[in-house]
């Protein structure tokens, strides 16, 4: 059995409608230059209040019970209305779990103690509990539906799960949300650093688009076409947003859209390829060295600064992004160490040695620490 809907979209909101169970025979494919990608049907609502409709998402594709509410103490609020938007579909919840941890070992436990009839498994909350509850849907073959509490990163679109293996934090295969429900009331009202977090991991497609085309130019791998667009479209199309604060309605639905559209690309790339290169490669160094890292999106957001000037593309963008919506001062006071980003930038090649971005050559390297010494905005920032 598959999942399968009719794409529509919708002010560059990719939503699914039509959706059935369909047998194999009735599968529909997309073919993009030799490679076969399934489309899952899905649907992505990013609107304020939505999240009360909820429970129609699992009803249309049949779901009648539901284990496994995958959620956070913090977000009790948000459990007791997803909770009512569920029973008003008759849509039964096995049970429930908190979840504080990323570790492989109990997250295995977790999912393989699931009833077995589970029919889906659902995450409420941040990143580390939607990575806990797509890992789960993975590991049992589920539909898992998403629905993010911050937007601090495009983890709630993507098939990949950032997890503890052996205490070290670690990116392993997961489960593509069959369906996404953002209600930007909740965005909203998370700190505001998760917004930070999320606008640097959005800005830095445009460095790991540029490392793809510099990988495949080098005759590593091979650069998939329509996921560069789809990428490209999605960094686009947030840089250019116009807007007054970052809790503006239409600045908060691009971020949200945009991180969708990111995920997307990555599924039909087959890899992170599309949406993670040599800044994210620093930002897991840093998670490697570091007792104390800080957010994701955060680590991520000043190495595509560094690495923009390194590949002397789009930096003054990058640049002008992060002082308009605050990033840059709000880095400020996080009294980071130009140290630490030296180590990171060195390590970098070693956490992905079959990637070949700018940071796998000796004389980017280089580069890079010169920039931490000599740029002055990296100048302003590190200590």
């Amino acid at each position: 059995m598959r999942f399968f809907g009719e794409l529509i979209v919708i002010s560059g909101t990719f939503v699914y409608t039509k959706i059935d169970r369909k047998e194999n025979e009735n599968e529909k494919e997309n073919i993009y230059y030799g490679r076969k990608t399934h489309f899952h049907s899905g649907t992505f609502k990013d609107r304020c209040g939505c999240i009360g409709q909820s429970g129609d998402l699992l009803k249309r594709v049949t779901v009648t019970e539901s284990s496994c509410i995958v959620w956070k103490r913090s977000c009790r609020n948000v459990w007791f209305y997803r909770y009512g938007a569920l029973q008003q579909e008759d849509i039964d919840i096995l049970e429930y779990q908190e979840l504080d941890t990323v570790r492989l070992e109990d997250l295995t436990s977790l999912a393989f103690s699931m009833p077995a009839k589970t029919q889906a498994v659902i995450g409420i909350g941040g990143g580390k509990v939607i990575d806990g509850a797509k890992y789960c849907g993975f590991l049992r073959n589920l539909p898992f539906i998403s629905i993010p509490t911050s937007a601090s990163s495009d983890g709630f679109s993507s098939a990949s799960a950032s997890l503890l293996v052996e205490g070290r934090r670690k990116s392993v295969p997961a489960k593509l949300a069959y369906g996404i429900v953002v209600d930007t009331r909740i965005i909203r009202s998370a700190p505001e650093k998760f917004l930070y977090s999320g606008i640097g991991d959005m800005v830095s497609k445009i460095t790991a688009l540029y490392d793809w085309i510099f990988e495949e130019e080098h005759g590593y791998g091979k650069v998939n076409d329509f996921a560069v667009m789809i990428a490209k479209k999605a960094v686009n199309s947030f840089v250019r947003t116009p807007f007054t604060s970052i809790q503006d309605d239409l600045f908060l639905k691009e971020l949200l859209d945009s991180l969708a559209m990111s995920g997307i690309a990555n599924e039909i790339a087959g890899s992170s390829a599309p949406t993670s290169g040599s800044e994210h490669l620093i930002s897991h160094a840093l998670d490697k060295m570091l007792e104390h890292p800080q957010l994701h999106g955060i680590q991520v957001g000043i190495a595509t600064y560094l690495m923009s000037v390194v590949q002397d593309h789009r930096y003054r963008r990058v640049d002008t992004i992060f002082t308009q919506t605050g990033f840059w001062d709000y880095v400020k006071a996080l009294d980071l160490r130009r140290e630490d980003f030296e180590k990171a930038v060195d390590l970098a090649p070693s956490i992905k040695p079959f990637r070949y971005t700018y940071l796998h050559e000796q004389q980017y390297r280089d580069r890079a620490k010169e920039l931490l010494h000599t740029d002055a905005r990296l100048q302003e920032i590190l200590k």
